[in-house]
This record gives structure tokens, C-alpha cells and sequence, in this order.
């Protein structure tokens, strides 16, 4: 059920979505704070796995992530608010980030809807990679989208 549908926003190096989903704030937030859930709803195919025992709870902590591609990736926490929001910056292990940041930002809409905001934000990205460039310019809203409407589904399926 979508009681808001925002239009999607991308601009050169930023890309957002938003939705509202028929799920309590607090639970969404619990699916998007634990990293071991969220190649269940990744919208851009690009997770494997997440170990458990991760659950995000405040700024500078770190969780690991590996890609389908194999790669593994440190992810340090950037912006916490508990039930809010929550940024990373994704890096390779033991390197300095190239500059990307994901955001997830959450609004209760009532007591049982969440409008959950996913912004992909390349601004800082120096990266001469061609490759992570284009993977950069790939990231579009409708990827964002899909992430968020697979954690709808698996957030109003198991909802509160």
C-alpha cells in the first residue's frame, strides 16, 4: 500500500527515492540496521552477505559486507539517529573510501506507515577508476527505488 509516492530525484551526483511503507518506523529500521538483512532486499543485486551480529547503533562503528562480485567492502558509519537515519561510506578493507555515501532516512507517517527516503550521494567520488565511475553513474533512482519497494515487501510482510 502506497499512501505517498514521492517522484524521484536525481541530480549529477545525487539520487534519491522515497516511498511510504505500511510498516512501523521502528521496524523498518531494524531491517535497514542490520546489515546481515540487506542483500534480501538490495535493489542493485550487488550483495552477497552480511555476518550477523552487526546491528549498526552509532556513528564511526563499521560493519563488512561482501559483494557478489566476491569483493568485500568496510562500510564505516557516517550519520546515526536510532530509528532515523542512518549513512555509510562504503571502502575496501584497510583503504580510504573514494567517496560515496548512502543514506537511509526515515519519517513516521502515523503510527503504522514509515516514508523512507534512500539517497546515493557520489559528490566526493575522486576516483580515476573508470570502472567504479560508471558504476557511480549506474546508481540510478529507480535502483534506489527498487531497494526500497523489496523492503517494503519484506517489511509488510513481517510487519509491526
Amino acid at each position: 500500500m502506497w499512501l505517498h509516492d514521492r517522484v524521484t530525484e536525481q541530480t549529477e551526483r545525487v539520487v534519491r527515492a522515497s516511498r511510504d511503507i505500511a510498516a512501523g518506523t521502528e521496524h523498518v529500521f531494524e531491517l535497514i540496521a542490520d546489515p546481515a538483512k540487506h542483500p534480501s532486499w538490495d535493489g542493485n543485486e550487488n550483495l552477497a552477505e552480511a555476518v550477523t551480529g552487526q546491528r549498526v547503533r552509532g556513528t564511526g562503528e563499521t560493519f563488512r559486507m561482501t559483494l557478489t562480485n566476491g569483493a568485500v567492502r568496510e562500510n564505516r558509519v557516517v550519520e546515526f539517529a536510532e530509528g532515523r537515519r542512518i549513512a555509510w561510506i562504503p571502502a575496501e578493507p584497510e583503504q580510504e573510501p573514494p567517496g560515496h555515501l548512502w543514506r537511509w532516512e526515515l519519517e513516521p507517517v502515523g503510527e503504522t506507515h514509515t516514508r523512507v527516503t534512500h539517497t546515493y550521494d557520489w559528490n566526493r567520488l575522486a576516483d580515476s577508476e573508470t570502472m567504479r565511475l560508471q558504476r557511480a553513474r549506474a546508481t540510478t533512482a529507480d535502483r534506489l527505488r527498487a531497494s526500497i519497494d523489496r523492503l517494503a515487501v519484506l517489511a509488510e510482510s513481517t510487519g509491526e
